[in-house]
């Protein structure tokens, strides 16, 4: 009764139609995943350890599942009408909770299960939600509904092993016992969640609006790709500090390095795979938008933490007053830069092949040469190895802006094309308007 009487004073749930463009408030839902990137970053980069960028992966896809699972709701219902808002700020608050608990998702298992089991109840509530939400506006498609219930299984167990995770271990007198077994239970939770994804098939589910989803994408990587601006803020000390000559020319190496990789995708590849989308039908689709947007862009992202992990290494030792101009990038900080650009490029020439069925060999050439530049980089003054890596990227970019020129300005124009289309029919819609008022 509170529901109905909740549904006729907001309005009801509005369905997605095709060409529908991301709304107001899912940007606004985006703050509390921008908020979850940085926690992940900053609690990974105050120690970085090989089980502590395992965790930091185990529990980047733990969240990004959960990003999923909100895009497919959002392709169904907009976020932004009726009585929806009301409960996405529910799982805004649960999953604001969730991204915040994480740094002790993985505390010392005799110290507590508090951190742990917040977790596992965030992330009970924030699935609830998505599943609620899916199955009213999918309430009149039988098929449908039916193709979200097969989901409950993974709900159950995956919930079912997080709280495993934070109450067992802390009964294991080892504790590297304790520690194997909560990790184990964690990777068996990505595994299952994933798993789910490839094995229920693409039958019963809809697209109704290409648009919306890669737009959707999209912007959560730009989202990811900021954390690495933070990150050569953050590390190089520039926020409310007295600016050196040394930090100058590492910080517009960071913007020039970042902005590489934004254009590596962005320029291209990205608006090419969109129409490739919105050209495919039906299961292919479906399999396309989970292959391509769902699944690759986790390894993308999961680069760019990484690299932005090292941006803030390599920084602090530019920057640090204590060091000299000269001074090599500590620890892992080279390993990580270099290494999370390899992967950022990797996966997004996976992508590339995903969508649109072509294989660059100059996406090729560039993980070749920045393998070959990482030992070169770890034994270079800190400075020169974040230039060396800029080089690399803005090389690639140029590179393919003169190589792939003619495509490039085709595609280019079918997009100007398409706008003007877009625009035009929106602006004969809007002078009805002007109609009724005379």
């Amino acid at each position: 009764m509170g529901g109905q009487r909740l549904r006729r004073t907001l309005g009801p749930a509005v369905p997605i139609a095709p060409g529908t463009r991301v709304d107001k408030f899912e940007l606004f839902f985006d703050l509390v995943f921008v908020v979850s990137f940085f926690i992940i970053t900053r609690a990974t980069a105050a120690n970085v350890t090989g089980r502590e960028l395992l965790h930091a992966m185990l529990v980047l896809a733990v969240l990004w599942w959960c990003w999923v699972v909100h895009s497919v709701v959002a392709s169904r219902v907009r976020l932004g009408e009726g009585f929806v808002p009301v409960a996405m700020v529910l799982g805004m608050v649960a999953l604001f909770t969730f991204a915040l608990a994480l740094p002790q998702a993985f505390d010392d298992p005799h110290e507590g299960v508090a951190g742990p089991l917040l977790v596992a109840i965030s992330y009970v509530a924030i699935r609830a939600v998505h599943l609620l939400l899916y199955l009213h506006a999918v309430q009149d498609k039988p098929h449908a509904r039916r193709k979200m219930l097969q989901f409950v299984p993974e709900i159950v167990l995956t919930t079912a092993l997080l709280l495993v995770a934070a109450m067992l271990p802390k009964h294991i007198e080892d504790p590297g016992t304790a520690v194997l077994v909560r990790d184990g239970l964690w990777i068996a939770v990505v595994i299952i969640q994933y798993g789910s994804g490839l094995t229920t098939g693409t039958w019963g589910w809809e697209l109704p609006s290409a648009e919306h989803w890669t737009e959707r994408y999209d912007l959560i990587l730009i989202i990811a790709l900021g954390e690495s601006v933070i990150s050569v803020g953050v590390g190089g000390n520039l926020i409310g500090q007295r600016v050196t000559w040394e930090a100058i020319p590492a910080a517009m190496l960071g913007i020039m390095f970042t902005a590489a990789l934004w254009w590596a995708h962005f320029d291209f590849v990205g608006p090419a795979a969109r129409i490739a989308l919105h050209a495919a039908e039906g299961g292919s689709r479906i399999a396309l938008a989970r292959d391509a947007y769902a699944y690759l862009y986790l390894p993308m992202i999961a680069g760019v933490i990484l690299f932005a992990i090292g941006a803030e290494e390599v920084l602090r030792t530019i920057t640090d007053p204590t060091g000299g101009v000269g001074e090599r990038p500590h620890g892992p900080a080279a390993p990580l830069l270099f290494g999370g650009v390899i992967l950022y490029l990797a996966a997004d020439l996976a992508f590339q092949l995903r969508a649109l069925r072509n294989l660059p060999w100059t996406r090729i050439g560039v993980l070749v040469v920045l393998a070959a530049a990482l030992p070169i980089g770890s034994h270079l003054p800190a400075l020169a190895t974040l230039a060396l890596l800029t080089a690399i990227c803005v090389a690639l970019v140029a590179a393919e802006a003169i190589i792939f020129g003619s495509s490039r300005r085709a595609l280019r124009a079918a997009v100007l094309e398409e706008k003007t289309s877009h625009e035009a029919a929106e602006a004969a819609w809007r002078a009805r308007w002007r109609e009724r008022e005379r």
